[in-house]
Formats: C-alpha cells, sequence, structure tokens
C-alpha cells in the first residue's frame, strides 16, 4: 500500500517526530510505500490566500499546494500526527487543512451539507498531548476534538478514519522506559492495520 504521513512538530528530535520515524520504519519493514510531508522541515506556507479562495481558486493553487494534493491522490493512508496544543492541531497544519483540503479537492458542499470528495482512503490520527487523556474525556475536550478533528475534518473528506491513536502526559523529561512503551504502541498499530494478508498466516 502506499502511504502518506504528515508530521508537525517544530523540533526534530521531539517524541512526535520518534514517533513519526517509528511509524514510518515499521510500514517500511512490512513492505509498503510511504512518503513523510514534514510540514516544518519542508518549510510549509500555511497562510491561505486571496487567489485561492477565488471561485476558480484551483487554477490559481500554487505548484506546492497541487504536488501535496497529488501525494494524497496518489496514497491509499494518509497517517497524520501531531501534538495537540490548545486542544487542537499546531498552526502550520491548520494551514496545511485549510489549503489543501481546498473546496473540490477535498470537498464539495450544498445547502450547506459537506460531501467528501476523498472517500475509498483511509487515515490514522496520532496526537499527543501533555494532559492525562481521561481528564480530557470527563471534562468534555476530547469529545470536541473527536468532532472538530475526527469527524469534521478527516471523516467529512471522505476518509474512512480507521484510527486515532493517542499518547498522553508526554512532558519533557518522559522516562525512557514509557518512551520506549510508546514506540511499541505505534509500531503495533501499524501491524494491526497494515500487516500483509500472507504474513497472517505465519
Amino acid at each position: 500500500m502506499k502511504h502518506l504521513i504528515v508530521v508537525a512538530h517544530p523540533v526534530e528530535d521531539s517524541f512526535t517526530m520518534a514517533l513519526t520515524r517509528a511509524y514510518a520504519d515499521e510500514l517500511v519493514r512490512l513492505g509498503h510505500e510511504q512518503k513523510t510531508y514534514d510540514l516544518y522541515r519542508t518549510g510549509f506556507d500555511p497562510v491561505l490566500t486571496r487567489d485561492e479562495l477565488l471561485p476558480d481558486g484551483a487554477a490559481h493553487a500554487p505548484a506546492d499546494i497541487c504536488h501535496a494534493q497529488d501525494d494524497i491522490r496518489a496514497a491509499e493512508v494518509l497517517t497524520v500526527i501531531y501534538p495537540l496544543w490548545w486542544m487542537s492541531m499546531p498552526a502550520i497544519l491548520k494551514g496545511y487543512i485549510d489549503r489543501v483540503f481546498a473546496r473540490g479537492f477535498a470537498y464539495d458542499s450544498q445547502d450547506g451539507v459537506v460531501h467528501g470528495l476523498l472517500s475509498g482512503k483511509q487515515s490514522v490520527m496520532i496526537t499527543i498531548s501533555g494532559a492525562p487523556l481521561p481528564l480530557l474525556v470527563k471534562s468534555g475536550k476530547w469529545d470536541a476534538v473527536e468532532v472538530l478533528q475526527d469527524t469534521h475534518i478527516f471523516r467529512s473528506s471522505g476518509f474512512d478514519l480507521i484510527e486515532h491513536l493517542h499518547f498522553d502526559e508526554v512532558a519533557p523529561g518522559l522516562a525512557k522506559t514509557v518512551g520506549e512503551q510508546h514506540m511499541a504502541r505505534v509500531r503495533a498499530c501499524v501491524r494491526a492495520h497494515f500487516l500483509p494478508a500472507t504474513r497472517n498466516c505465519a
């Protein structure tokens, strides 16, 4: 299968980036093709322009947006990896969604009803927070994440969101053993969904 991984974290040796590398390495180990789009290291411009909002905005899409959309078209699975900041995605990733998931490419709408145009593709979300997940659930904040990010963005665009994997209580000084357990979890996520059928009989 062909996988596109989009990751957003400004620090290259961060936990988020280490998770991304573990996830990508496991895909390759299982024989999949993967492309990692590192928004910070590639210098992605998150600012939506006036021309892109014109009725014929697709005709004004810059080359980087066209290439990003081509990457999504070519992928069977889109995995998005990012930390939750103020219970949302980093601004650079929100800009990626604003610009790349454009009307006519990711969705269309009629009478206020959104119709996803990226059906037939799978998606995996991997998020990281410093706060404990039970606390987020109890406060109702996790419901907001699931509605606004899982459903309103990815499912509304037509993706089959097969898992939202979350790592909580991630903070500076994370114990090495805990970090190793998290890396094992992200690799297990890959195996759970993308283990080739021929290996299931082993």
